[in-house]
């Protein structure tokens, strides 16, 4: 895929990857946002009616 570069260790194995935002910008930021989605799948969950009343002041 151009645009896009494996950084290979001593032994042939891949360790990172460049990313040209120029030509993937919405590839990585697809690849953020699961980043971040997974880092926060532990945290407590809110219904929308819990923040409903909350933004609305009625909690």
């Amino acid at each position: 895929m151009k645009g896009v570069e494996f950084v290979i260790d001593e032994h042939g194995s891949k360790k990172a990857v460049l990313i040209d935002l120029k030509k993937h910008r919405r590839l990585w930021e697809d690849f953020y946002d699961t980043l971040r989605a997974k880092e926060r799948e532990e945290e407590p969950r809110e219904s929308l009616e819990e923040v409903k009343k909350k933004v609305l002041g009625q909690a």
